[in-house]
């Protein structure tokens, strides 16, 4: 006899029980062995897909200023990285921060339950998946999403920061792509905090003694990334970012006020000829 599956919401529908797919709505997706009639499916996906964004902008546009906490599923409780990812979770909600997480157990529990019991707004973005992984149970706003690229394209566009615990290829994953975007400039109110130094050590070095070396980089590249193993200093790191960016923006119009003055002034003084 088959066990019973739990319920699972994913997007604007439920799946209960055995009607929960063996295969996820990205897997049939991207993968190219599909039936021949293509044409006449997938461009149906796209409204599926447009579903899903509509559905994380409503959730989400109201929420304010936010921080999304990523790290380990297999973090277990009571062991240090999951103390200091509840730590983490409860100082930033206390500075008036919503935390966002992958709604998952381990290091995104933690800080789902350091902010939800500090009294801030904790929200989970889940991710369907071939295997069983419900919402946490610290979760104020939860939805669980049917595409990577829509559930990433929500953290990013309602955070203002990232932190990264230690996590696996998915931590990698949203850490490297946050880096990207800051290096690009496709994302400004963006520090990148990386918590656990022992940790991430080994990866500062290979930037550092490989990618630098090679020239693959920038040379001011790996400082886009904060290392700490402080929670206060994960939210200093963060406020202060904020700070210096908006005091850039202020000098920045002043400068574009002093221009349009100038430029209006010569066009009176050319007129008046």
């Amino acid at each position: 006899m088959t066990q019973s599956r739990k319920i699972r919401s994913a997007g604007p529908l439920t799946y209960r029980g055995d009607a929960i797919p063996e295969t996820t709505t990205d897997q049939r997706l991207l993968d190219r062995r599909g039936p021949a009639d293509w044409v006449h499916t997938d461009p149906w996906r796209v409204l599926r897909i447009q579903s899903e964004f509509v559905e994380g902008f409503g959730l989400l546009s109201e929420v304010g200023h936010a921080v999304s906490v990523f790290g380990s599923a297999r973090t277990k409780p009571d062991t240090p990285y999951y103390e200091l990812g509840q730590e983490i979770g409860t100082k930033l909600a206390s500075a008036g921060y919503a935390v966002i997480t992958g709604g998952g157990p381990g290091v995104m529990e933690a800080a789902n339950r350091g902010a939800q019991e500090a009294g801030g707004t904790s929200i989970g973005l889940g991710i369907e998946l071939p295997f069983e992984q419900s919402l946490n149970d610290f979760i104020d706003i939860g939805v669980t999403f049917r595409y990577f690229f829509v559930r990433k394209t929500m953290f990013v566009k309602y955070s203002q920061a990232f932190v990264v615990l230690p996590g696996g290829f998915g931590t990698l994953d949203e850490l490297f792509e946050s880096i990207t975007l800051v290096q690009t400039g496709k994302v400004t109110r963006f520090p990148v905090v990386l918590v656990g130094s022992r940790f991430w050590s080994g990866l500062r070095d290979w930037i550092h003694g490989t990618l630098l070396e090679e020239g693959t980089i920038s040379p001011g590249d790996p400082d886009l990334m904060y290392v700490t193993d402080d929670a206060d200093e994960v939210v200093d790191i963060i406020r202060k970012s904020h700070v210096d960016l908006a005091r850039r923006e202020f000098e920045s119009e002043q400068v574009a006020d002093e221009a349009a003055e100038l430029h209006a002034a010569q066009r009176a003084s050319d007129s008046s000829y």
